[in-house]
This record gives structure tokens, sequence and C-alpha cells, in this order.
């Protein structure tokens, strides 16, 4: 059984739990206990979250384990001397380290993210790099696993996090289980971006959001704009009005940046042929495809899947020669 130690204190942020129904629904699927887990903190006792929640705590003295997850904080405030030598003594004592959204400021506070590549809570990630120039921020990932330290970025990603953790140690069918449990679409790949292009529009009105989730089901079609006002209700030149002054994007831009962003996923998520993508993002052939990942990602598609497999044929290693990680 492999003990988890959430790492908690004043004014943390109870979305950063989130991470700890991964282990805790993998014991339950089981029917085994996979995972203890444990609540420690400086002085142990009772600590209030941001929310006003007490977590009971074990103190750090009393800490030890297979996994040490800090989670991050509403606020960003200064690790204490305390916090900052457990974390620091960490790496001897866990076999992986953990950090979920500002979480990741707390390891590079105790130096254990120095040349090393990390990501954190994108509205967070300039001022990371500021402060810690060190560092190898990446602050368009979900997570990243750079050999014993993990980090993720904020609020949900912490639960993509903890299903790979659960990948690795378990495989992907107790992962894939988990995350059916929680009703959560699989975990996300770490390479795939914080950003979401649906989230990024954030349409006012049922028609125009009908019209995007009409767009997502359907980008394997040329999707039109008077398909797309059919979809919404209305004329083609009303819909087109409509979405500039709720999306402030053409329709067509739209529809290109929802279909480099599935694209993209494929690319990086599954060995399809990049013809077969292309098709099934909707491009009208692989060159046009191309064209649009570069003006969105100054890449083109095959560079982004060589970095992909290569990230992963790394991880893979380190598994096989035995590293942390």
């Amino acid at each position: 059984m492999r003990r988890v130690a959430f790492v908690v204190y004043p004014g943390y942020s109870v979305m950063a739990l989130a991470a700890a129904s991964v282990f805790e629904t993998a014991n339950m699927l089981e029917g085994q206990p996979l995972y203890d887990l444990r609540f420690v903190s400086e002085a142990g006792g009772p600590v209030q979250t941001s929310s006003g929640l007490r977590i009971e705590s074990e103190p750090f003295k009393d800490a030890s384990g297979d996994t040490l997850v800090v989670g991050g904080a509403i606020f960003d405030e200064p690790s204490t001397p305390g916090m900052i030598e457990f974390v620091r003594s960490a790496p001897s004592a866990y076999r992986r380290i953990a950090a979920i959204c500002t979480g990741a400021f707390v390891l590079a506070e105790a130096g254990l993210l120095d040349g090393l590549r990390a990501t954190t809570h994108w509205l967070h990630a300039r001022e990371f790099q500021k402060r810690f120039p060190r560092v190898k921020v990446d602050e368009d990932r979900i997570f990243i696993n750079d050999g014993q330290i993990w980090t993720s970025a904020g609020m949900t990603a912490g639960i993509d996090l903890a299903l790979a953790l659960l990948e690795t140690d378990h495989g992907p069918e107790v992962a894939k289980s988990v995350a059916r449990k929680l009703v959560v679409y699989h975990r996300r790949g770490g390479g795939q971006s914080q950003f979401s292009s649906l989230l990024e529009l954030a349409p006012k009105s049922d028609r125009i959001q009908r019209a995007l989730g009409y767009a997502r089901e359907n980008l394997h079609n040329p999707l039109t704009v008077s398909e797309l006002a059919e979809a919404a209700h209305l004329s083609p030149r009303q819909f087109s009005r409509a979405f500039q002054a709720e999306t402030g994007q053409s329709p067509a831009k739209a529809i290109e940046n929802l279909r480099v962003e599935t694209a993209r996923t494929l690319m990086e998520q599954s060995r399809h042929p990049i013809d077969a993508i292309a098709r099934q993002t909707g491009f009208s052939d692989r060159d046009h495809m191309r064209r649009a990942f570069l003006r969105a990602f100054g890449q083109p598609p095959q560079v982004l899947r060589r970095t992909a497999r290569n990230e992963a044929l790394d991880w893979q290693d380190r598994q096989h020669y035995g590293q942390p990680g």
C-alpha cells in the first residue's frame, strides 16, 4: 500500500483536495487499500482552508510515505521556514513529489524545481517565472513530470495529475475505471493546453452556445455559416452579427480554433495518420491543417507530435531503468 501525504497549511485551497478523491476511489473500486491518505502540516492539528473548512493533520515530523502532494492556495504567500525545510528534504523521504496549482511556488522556494520543467496555474505563470528564473516554466501544460517531480496547472488539473500518478502505479485500466466513476472524461494528457477554445469564446446566449455545441460535434463537416445559423435558429446575417458581438470572433475564426485544438489533441494522444486527423477535424487536407497549426502554435503538426512522443519515451525510459518519476 502506498502512502500519499497531502501538505496542508492556512489558506490552503479545498479544490486541491479533489486529487485525493482519485486515490480514494481507486481503493473503493479495487476492493483493497491501494493508498493510505494522510494530511500533514507544520504543527499538526486542525488547519483552516481558504473556505473555512478545517482539516485535521499530522505534524511534519511524523510524516513519511511514497508520494508527497503540495496543493495551492487562493492567495500566494511566502512559505514558512519550517515548510521550506520540510519540502527541501522531501526527495530523500518520498519516491515522488507533486505540486498542484500554486503549490509549485512552494517547491520552487525549496529549490526543488531548479533546472527542471514545471507548470502552474496560467494566471500565476508569469510571476512564477519572474520569481524563479532557474525553473523552465511551461505555462500552457496541464501537468508536467520531470524526474521525481510532478507539477500541474490549477483547479481540476490536479485530478488529471492524480489520474496520471494512478496510471503510473496501477496501469491505464484502473485509471480509466476511476475516471469513469468520477464522471471525468479520462485524464487529459499532460501536453494538453490549459486553455479551451469554447471557454475562451464564452457566448452569452443559448442560441450561440447551441451553435458551438453543434460545431464541436460536427467538426468533420464543412460547417458553413448557414449550417451554424440553422442550428442557432437564426438567419445567417443575424447569426454572424450575434456571434461576433458575443464572442469577439468571426464564426470562421472560431471554428478554425476548435479544429486546431481538437487536431492537436489527436496528434499528441493518438497514432492516427495526419491525413486522417485532418479529415476528422474538418480540414480540407493536411496542408490546410499545417497552415492553421502554424498560425495557432507557430509549429507544424509533426513537430508537436514528435515533442509529445519524445516526452512519453523519456518517461518510459525512466520507468524501465527504475529512475524516480
